[in-house]
């Protein structure tokens, strides 16, 4: 078997990328660990920027995110009983879309499946061959039976635990890695949205956020022990937990319910560098990792995806090389200012074990000053709605 661009990994960065391609003519193939039930039954992200909604609508993805999404043109931080509305509209000249990164992988594989695109679903033992030469191929195993497909290019999609990443040897990549001190405790439930905009809330007890899929379905967050467990938490406890890091105006009319999913979420910034190799290209979670606080791990993913589905067209259309030797420093550009603002939401929100009276204050104040300078709030938002690609 043989394909122009094999893409590893059938999540939403992979299927965006081979939508790209297919559209401008370009043959891919998508191989998929997982079943298409498994990949839309995780429960990820919501929050999309500017330049995931454009993607989406330009590869034909985007009918149903318009219709059914939430737009948002602000959100909420607070601190204690404190609120600071940072508003994207003025700040920004831009909006966000609240609908769920099931919804766009759904979506994603309707379009591709309508346009005849190619995915193998349920391979294991996915290996990369030959990616620094100029006949790079790829082999897995499927009911029990090896097969092959030779290529020009390899998008590895395939995630923090992917093999794509894995292929680069130790001594070419160069890894940059923090672990934060606790995890997030999610539930999803079947109740009305506290707030018609998200609310990131500090407190002097942790970290809460009231997110959103519907006007009927509700995304809520709280910070927990890295060793904590979901079967540790009634649903009594979590919403108690929630209340007390709200502001009390939003936490007097928090409408309560049973939870539809409990999970637990480690914290970690991570950066690949590079993230290409010969015909190796790394896309999203395969290279880099950012805390949820911000809303940038699926955005960022897309932001790679933007890069390289430029460069390749470019080459394949024009014979231009420009892009494809240059996608990695194009894409790390961005994701280190990704990683920035990630990491610095997550500092400047959450309650840290070993943090002195000196580094609260320091929140405190950090706080102060974004809710006295316009500037300070304008920065935020422009990183919030998405820097430009």
């Amino acid at each position: 078997m043989r394909t122009q661009v094999l893409i590893i990994g059938g999540g939403p960065s992979g299927l965006l990328l081979g939508q790209h391609l297919s559209n401008a003519g370009i043959e891919t193939i998508v191989l998929e660990r997982k079943t298409k039930d498994y990949v839309l039954g995780r429960i990820r992200a919501g929050v999309l920027e500017i330049g995931t909604v454009s993607q989406l609508r330009d590869v034909g993805a985007g009918a149903r995110m318009d219709a059914e999404g939430m737009v948002h043109d602000g959100a909420v931080i607070s601190y204690g009983d404190a609120q600071i509305r940072i508003d994207f509209a003025a700040h920004a000249d831009a909006a966000v879309m609240i609908y769920g990164q099931t919804e766009m992988t759904k979506d994603l594989y309707d379009t591709r499946e309508q346009t005849g695109g190619a995915i193998i679903y349920d391979v294991d033992g996915v290996e990369i061959h030959d990616a620094k030469t100029s006949a790079p191929y790829v082999t897995y195993q499927k009911d029990g039976t090896e097969h092959r497909i030779d290529c020009d290019y390899i998008a590895g999609c395939d995630g923090f635990h992917g093999v794509s990443r894995q292929t680069i040897p130790m001594d070419v990549r160069k890894e940059y890695e923090k672990v934060y001190p606790f995890g997030w405790l999610g539930i999803l439930s079947e109740t009305p949205p506290v707030h018609h905009e998200l609310i990131y809330a500090s407190s002097d007890i942790g970290f809460g956020l009231c997110s959103m899929r519907n006007e009927n379905l509700s995304r809520y967050y709280i910070q927990c022990s890295i060793d904590d467990h979901p079967d540790n938490w009634s649903d009594g406890a979590f919403w108690d937990a929630l209340k007390r890091r709200l502001p009390q105006e939003h936490a007097d009319v928090l409408i309560t319910g049973p939870s539809i999913e409990k999970s637990i979420a480690p914290l970690r910034s991570f950066v690949c560098e590079p993230m290409q190799w010969g015909r190796l290209f790394l896309c999203g979670d395969a290279a880099h990792i950012v805390p949820p606080t911000g809303a940038k791990g699926l955005n960022t993913a897309a932001s790679d995806v933007f890069y390289l589905a430029d460069a390749l067209r470019r080459l394949y259309r024009d014979g231009d090389k420009t892009g494809v030797e240059t996608y990695s420093e194009r894409a790390l550009s961005r994701v280190w200012k990704a990683e920035r603002f990630s990491w610095w939401m997550t500092s400047l929100l959450h309650q840290f074990p070993d943090q002195t009276g000196f580094d609260h204050r320091m929140q405190q104040a950090e706080v102060a000053f974004l809710q006295s300078n316009v500037n300070a709030q304008k920065v935020l938002a422009q990183n919030y709605v998405g820097l430009p690609y």
